[in-house]
């Protein structure tokens, strides 16, 4: 039925029928023209009219075991056989199993998952579950930071998006580490960090340490710029939080399961020194498959809810067909060594190529990341780092697109996300074209 829909459809003819009829996020609907996606294949894309992409973005960083991944696909084909849906309060052995999975990645002392149906739902039950625990309100994070398009989670949110959806209430706000563009005069890493953590825990004292449920943070903030923590800064936010009583989210939807080349991110920092209360994930666990997310909860925090009822439930939690693709997805990852893949791809090609590609254009401040997860900033001047602005960014996009090369562009940064199945002649072709549309912008 649906190849029969799908014969003869041509991109402009998707492109038409699709705007007219959907909403699109966080556009001006009349301004826009989606590039049609047809289908997919480990670290490629194609369109309705035949022209393949190489993907640099992973869609929205989540395609971590790219596209089509057998072993996936067979078993949410093979749950769909047997059991298509379940209500949450239902116990089904694939959930379970999937659960399993998840906590054995965890660090020791993580006892159980709560299932959603996405990273920002995922950050919603976490702030309930840590305000319920500490019986307090405030939530603090960052400026440079995103959480997701929910009530709390979006107010969370440090970019624009929080400010027209500021209905919740209880959230403050910090300026986490960014070198590149220090808030607090830092010359290296360690005076970033050191001041940073000061920052956040005045900010603490100021607001009431008894009023401060929570520190929400990406464990590397992506959308607003894969910004690796410097040395000791996570161990320091860790001890701030345990200094007042304050439970520590971190945020490990886009950074989590092989993105960074580790299965968290707050692995790949501070030698596995920091042990949040509660983790929130999404995205790479089951490379987007079908739609779900989750909370990986502490045991003192799960402790919580044996006697008291949690106040929170999704019709779809723990849905079978996600939940099948999760143990796919995370068998499959064990068993081909993705996770390993990822970490060797980012360090032994995409770091030495981007960084080689900042020695030959002035139009690159800085280059950061590991695994797959890294972004390059474009400057019109690397003594002032003025970003460079909005116009070139879009005619640098354009040449990436029309050359073959999907990517994710945000703000003045090229982020160079591929799948974490990525080949290194794959990496070498991206990078190629990086290249080529760089010189062409500023020859």
């Amino acid at each position: 039925m649906i190849n029969d829909f799908l014969s003869g459809l041509d991109n402009a003819g998707v492109r038409d029928a699709d705007t007219q009829r959907v909403l699109h996020s966080w556009s001006a609907q009349s301004t826009l023209k989606p590039l049609p996606i047809a289908g997919g294949l480990g670290s490629t894309v194609w369109d309705h009219d035949g022209r393949h992409y190489l993907d640099f973005s992973s869609q929205l960083v989540n395609v971590n075991l790219g596209y089509q991944h057998p072993k996936v696909v067979a078993a949410i084909q093979e749950q769909a056989a047997q059991l298509t849906t379940i209500a949450p309060a239902a116990a089904n052995a694939t959930r379970a199993e999937a659960a399993r999975l998840i906590l054995d990645r965890a660090p020791e002392g993580f006892e159980k998952v709560f299932f959603t149906n996405g990273g920002a739902d995922a950050n919603e039950n976490a702030i309930r579950m840590a305000r319920i625990a500490t019986g307090r309100d405030k939530v603090i994070s960052t400026y440079r930071s995103y959480h997701g398009n929910t009530g709390a989670a979006i107010v969370a949110t440090g970019d624009w998006r929080r400010i027209p959806n500021e209905y919740a209430r209880g959230h403050v706000h910090v300026f986490g580490p960014y070198l590149y563009r220090t808030e607090f005069w830092a010359t290296t890493p360690e005076e970033e960090s050191e001041r940073a953590l000061r920052h956040l825990e005045r900010t603490v004292q100021a607001e009431g340490p008894g009023s401060i449920a929570a520190i929400l943070l990406e464990t590397v903030p992506g959308t607003a710029g894969i910004l690796t923590p410097p040395p000791g800064y996570l161990a320091g936010v860790r001890a701030i939080a345990d200094r007042y009583g304050i439970m520590l989210i971190l945020d490990e939807v886009m950074a989590g399961f092989a993105r960074t080349g580790e299965w968290f991110a707050f692995d790949a920092f501070d030698a596995f020194d920091v042990r949040p209360d509660l983790i929130t994930f999404a995205k790479g666990v089951n490379s987007g498959y079908v739609p779900l997310g989750g909370v990986i909860v502490s045991e003192h925090i799960a402790r919580v809810f044996d006697e008291q009822v949690f106040p929170g439930g999704l019709t779809y939690s723990g849905h079978p067909l996600a939940a099948a693709s999760v143990v796919a997805t995370l068998t499959a990852m064990a068993e081909e060594g993705v996770v390993e893949h990822a970490k060797a791809i980012g360090a032994d090609h995409i770091g030495p190529a981007l960084r080689s590609l900042a020695e030959r254009h002035e139009l690159i401040g800085e280059v950061r990341g590991s695994g797959v997860f890294w972004a390059v900033e474009l400057v019109e001047d690397r003594d002032t780092r003025a970003p460079l602005d909005a116009a070139s960014m879009g005619r640098f996009k354009s040449s990436l697109l029309e050359a073959g090369l999907l990517p994710f562009i945000s703000e003045n940064r090229i982020h160079v996300v591929p799948p974490a199945v990525v080949t290194a002649d794959e990496v070498a072709s991206g990078i190629a074209i990086i290249d080529a549309a760089l010189g062409e912008l500023r020859p």
